[in-house]
């Protein structure tokens, strides 16, 4: 819905606010999206709509889909909105919830966004055990065989699900990594349904991880709040115990994007 503030006195959306609207709209409705369904927000001539997704295409800000025919947001979109969430004034106030949350649980936590082919680790607090998994801040992740990952499958529509699970190369990380997509689209809708997820030792051998979303206001998942650790130390049935302790952390998180 286009506000009053955004249209000159005539009602048309001034030329030098065009490409920001369209990346606004993109944004706010986080699935791949086409240039005739941005329009029917947008409301500028046909000729325009395609010029403008053409030029920020060409430019990296979005990228054709799968389909050939809709878009989602591009390289240069991603960093953009990574740079945003990791500004010096949130990322404070995210690492004191992070510390004092890590203090309770005792292993190391990460927050991690989506792109186009995993998910990346933007922020984190390490475990004070010598025992460590080394996974720092950059490290970019698989969707299907991580906590993170598998949050944000769970957050995509059956059809965008399906297409993903059946396109993509599941590669077989672990004896324990699903690899096939019919199973791995039940373990998403399951994921779905609890509210969270688990790694139990599919992304790497000897590792167990459990992740919940960090969303906006509306409830759609922005990026996700995890904690992994090595099966020596925690099994999970008593990670799945901090189930609680993640969720309300997950919502002071999420009351930052305000």
């Amino acid at each position: 819905m286009i506000e009053p503030g955004n249209t000159n006195e005539d009602g048309v959306i001034p030329t030098n606010l065009r490409l920001l609207m369209v990346l606004e709209e993109m944004a706010s409705v986080g699935v791949p999206i086409t240039p005739t369904e941005v329009n029917q927000v947008l409301g500028l001539p046909k000729p325009t709509i395609h010029r403008l997704f053409a030029t920020l295409e060409a430019e990296g800000f979005i990228q054709r889909d799968i389909d050939g025919r809709s878009y989602s947001p591009g390289q240069r979109m991603r960093a953009l909105s990574s740079g945003i969430l990791s500004s010096l004034r949130i990322r404070t106030a995210r690492l004191a919830i992070l510390t004092r949350l890590g203090e309770e649980i005792g292993e190391t936590l990460n927050v991690a966004l989506p792109e186009r082919d995993g998910m990346i680790y933007i922020d984190r607090v390490e475990t004070k055990w010598p025992l460590r998994i080394q996974l720092p801040i950059g490290t970019r992740v698989p969707f299907y065989c991580t906590a993170s990952g598998k949050l944000y499958l769970s957050s995509l529509s059956p059809r965008h699900l399906d297409n993903y699970v059946h396109a993509t190369i599941l590669k077989q990380h672990t004896k324990r990594t699903l690899t096939n997509p019919d199973k791995l689209i039940l373990e998403i809708e399951g994921v779905r349904e609890k509210g969270y997820s688990i790694d139990e030792e599919e992304f790497m051998d000897g590792m167990i991880a459990v992740g919940v979303p960090i969303t906006e206001a509306n409830g759609r998942l922005v990026s996700t709040l995890s904690f992994h650790a090595p099966v020596q130390r925690l099994s999970m049935k008593g990670a799945l115990q901090h189930i609680d302790a993640l969720k309300q952390a997950a919502a002071h998180l999420s009351s930052l994007l305000v």
